[in-house]
């Protein structure tokens, strides 16, 4: 059957229709496709639907903002109240010292736009040599061409051309690596970008004492500490941000995803004030960056919405607790042999099938047993709502074991 329209992404372009299942609706952790079939959905979408499905106060949320006016830009000489109160609050709850927030659609679109900031600081502070990025391996940070170039996952850099330069992957855990490149580029590098857990490329929390040689090193450096939290941020690891719970301060956090739960496309920048400085330092300077969508009204009235219902229901130290949970259950299928290892923090986890299975046939036959992971590189993910009951986590682990 020949494709339609729609070109998928991540997806195979000459793939049709038959390759799909339509999803259709949603309610809390559940999501249903247009054949009447209900999947636990254990990825939240992509990694995203931290309050769940068809919540009623996000939705009143958008249609309040919607009746008074959808989107008005932020591009000088113009504001509207929405971006303002959710960058104060996003500032205020961020382990960044003396934040300022700048706002997008897409975590692509943030990283690109942190790596921009990043290397403007440096110039203004007296420092155009400074260019480099550093990333680890299995770091995924978006397909702009910046996160591309800083991608630490090989597949996903290839078949695009040339990349940008000055952009330097490192072995993930590897501080001895990291330090090495300081030391060989210390005057040149403008910042280290990672996530603290690593998501897409395998869910690894950093070893014991990582992410603090990072933030010794670029200190010791003049370099910037980036922490890509696009899946991290708001709530998943069990506090505001995963720096927060491996604590560590970075200069800069990117963010989407579940600051608006999905129910609008909404991303960011959290500025720190070692960043700031040198930007406004110099009251003519203008930063010439920025997106249609930055600071969208609507997409900000639902960020705020997100934020209450995770203070209003203690979402935050749900994932705690759920998250024990589903290691525990987890942990059971590798004591019992039906599955290599897990690993994790907070409310995501990655569970790898034993030698020989893979992870994509996995995926699909977890998917037959009603509950929605996602194949990774060497495991299957599991990243649910924060909203999800107990039996609910009881039964995605019920239906790994099924398939084991």
């Amino acid at each position: 059957m020949a494709p339609t329209a729609l070109l998928h992404p991540f997806s195979p372009p000459a793939l049709g229709p038959e390759g799909y299942i339509n999803i259709v609706s949603g309610n809390g952790a559940v999501v249903s496709d247009d054949k009447g079939n209900d999947y636990i959905d254990a990825m939240a979408s992509l990694w995203y639907c931290n309050v769940g499905y068809s919540r009623r106060e996000v939705i009143e949320a958008i249609t309040t903002q919607l009746n008074k006016i959808p989107a008005y830009h932020v591009f000088g000489p113009f504001a509207n109240e929405p971006s303002e109160q959710l960058a104060a609050r996003i500032a205020a709850l961020a382990p960044v010292d003396d934040a300022r927030v700048f706002f997008g659609s897409s975590g692509s679109e943030s990283v690109d736009t942190a790596l921009k900031i990043a290397r403007a600081a440096q110039i203004h502070a007296g420092h155009p040599e400074k260019q480099i990025v550093i990333s680890r391996s299995a770091g995924y940070h978006g397909t702009n061409y910046g996160g591309t170039s800083a991608q630490g996952i090989q597949l996903n850099r290839e078949g695009f051309g040339d990349l940008l330069q000055n952009h330097i992957v490192v072995p993930q855990d590897d501080v001895e690596a990291l330090a090495s490149v300081f030391a060989e580029h210390g005057n040149e590098i403008a910042a280290v970008l990672t996530e603290p857990l690593q998501g897409a490329g395998g869910v690894y929390p950093p070893p014991d004492g990582y992410l603090d040689a990072v933030r010794r090193l670029c200190d010791e450096h003049g370099a910037y500490f980036i922490a890509d939290e696009v899946i991290n941020g708001f709530g998943r690891m069990g506090t505001w941000f995963g720096s927060q719970f491996y604590d560590v301060r970075p200069d800069m956090i990117t963010f989407a995803k579940a600051v608006t739960s999905g129910y609008v496309p909404l991303s960011g920048v959290i500025v720190g004030s070692k960043v700031r400085a040198p930007l406004e330092a110099d009251p003519s300077f203008i930063l010439r960056t920025g997106y249609t969508y930055s600071g969208h009204n609507t997409a900000c009235a639902a960020g705020l919405a997100c934020l209450d219902v995770a203070e209003n229901e203690g979402l935050l130290d749900r994932a705690t607790s759920l998250g024990a949970r589903l290691r525990g259950g987890l942990q059971s299928l590798v004591d019992d042999g039906l599955y290599a290892s897990v690993r994790g923090d907070g409310f995501v986890y990655a569970l790898a099938p034993t030698e020989g299975k893979e992870p994509a046939a996995v995926r699909d036959a977890i998917l037959a047993q009603g509950v929605i992971v996602r194949p990774l590189p060497g495991a299957i993910s599991f990243c649910p709502p924060l909203v999800c009951t107990d039996e609910q986590v009881d039964r995605m682990v019920d239906a790994a074991a099924a398939v084991a």
